[in-house]
């Protein structure tokens, strides 16, 4: 059977772990496949949780790690290489940036029939200054050249790499969104949903929105809370903010609260006048989606982003920014408001919408399902990548 060499920057909650997962689970047995990850950052929450609870058991690479380091990317880059040389992998599949770099390098030079490298965003607008931008720009344009295939994860980043920042070539590249084990989303929602609001003082008539991700700038969690600030002078009602995740920015974060009066609950520290809470990580995220009622994403950029996929499933109205694939992602006005990037006014109107209009809450709770299930699923991903392996393999 043919041999696969997956991977990954680092196990880290999100999107590629999963996708990297499924894969490596499911692509079994008709492909063999080794998964080989890096180290993740020490503010970011581990996701080890999800290969070993499929019983996959990476090679990790400590050197791999998240920021430049030339002497640490040289011997990641000679750990991969014994790898595939002891390996003989048929293809090497990357995930990521880092990842694919020093893997489809290392997988070039040692003459792998097939390099595959799969965008799960990119860092083309909004991470860094225009001068290293277009550094990273170049380095993915050499790279692409020596893929024999590239995947886009949704339409949207497809456009951005073959059109807008020419990375690559349109025949050279795959659209394959990400997949999901979504039925968690749609059982059990009730008992959850009363659990997730006991452990948080919630009354029935409280409305719950939230926010998950890591707390990094990218994420711009700071148009939550100035949102959520505006949000008290705009809406009568009962409603609770949640800030779920953590990461470098939740010091800061929380001093923006301070600074904006917004009265905060933190795992550490319980004000019984709160109007808003850092729950920091929560592994069972399909729990807390029962329990909230409204989701939020407001990024500068994004990939597709997995919060808002789940949302869907759990039959979540959306509140978020339009930025990358995300239109991908939603059905914009049926499943999710959008506004755009950093726009505060617009923002506040949308969640102010979703807070005072109930049926229009109901009516995107009864499309979400139906459209995340039959689009996002871990099944369709498989399949897919299964028809494009196969593909690549007979050219």
């Amino acid at each position: 059977m043919p041999r696969v060499l997956r991977i990954i920057n680092r196990l880290n909650l999100g999107g590629p772990t999963y996708n990297a997962a499924y894969l490596t689970k499911y692509l079994a047995p008709e492909f063999e496949t080794m998964l080989v990850a890096g180290m993740k950052d020490d503010s970011e929450e581990s996701s080890e949780f999800i290969v070993e609870s499929m019983n996959i058991k990476p090679i990790y690479i400590s050197n791999m790690q998240r920021e430049i380091n030339f002497k640490n990317d040289r011997n990641a880059y000679q750990q991969i290489t014994k790898i595939i040389k002891e390996f003989k992998p048929d293809i090497v599949h990357t995930h990521a940036a880092k990842a694919g770099t020093l893997g489809r390098i290392a997988a070039w030079n040692n003459n792998v029939p097939v390099i595959i490298h799969t965008f799960h965003g990119h860092v083309f607008h909004s991470y860094f200054s225009p001068l290293k931008t277009k550094v990273f720009i170049g380095i993915e344009k050499v790279l692409a050249s020596m893929s024999t295939g590239i995947i886009a994860i949704s339409e949207e980043q497809k456009k951005d790499l073959c059109e807008i920042y020419n990375v690559c070539g349109s025949s050279k590249t795959h659209i394959i969104p990400l997949g999901f084990d979504l039925e968690k989303f749609t059982i059990n929602k009730e008992s959850k949903r009363a659990d997730f609001r006991k452990k948080y003082e919630l009354s029935e008539n409280t409305l719950a929105v939230g926010i998950i991700g890591r707390l990094v700038p990218i994420k711009n969690h700071a148009l939550f809370i100035n949102a959520w600030k505006n949000i008290f002078h705009q809406y009568q009602g009962k409603s609770h903010a949640f800030i779920i995740g953590d990461g470098e920015d939740r010091m800061k974060l929380e001093s923006l609260c301070n600074e904006s009066g917004i009265i905060f609950n933190t795992p550490e520290y319980k004000d019984d006048n709160a109007t808003l809470t850092f729950t920091s990580w929560i592994k069972d995220i399909d729990w807390a989606m029962a329990g909230l009622d409204i989701i939020a994403l407001t990024s500068f950029n994004e990939g597709t982003p997995v919060s808002l996929i789940e949302a869907q499933a759990a039959g979540k109205p959306i509140v978020s920014t339009n930025v990358g694939g995300l239109t991908n992602a939603v059905i914009p006005g049926e499943t999710a408001l959008l506004s755009d990037s950093d726009d505060l006014p617009a923002f506040t109107k949308n969640l102010k919408k979703l807070l005072e209009d109930e049926s229009l809450r109901l009516s995107m709770a009864e499309v979400g399902p139906n459209f995340a299930i039959k689009h996002f699923t871990y099944t369709r991903l498989v399949s897919d990548m299964r028809n494009l392996y196969n593909l690549l393999l007979k050219t």
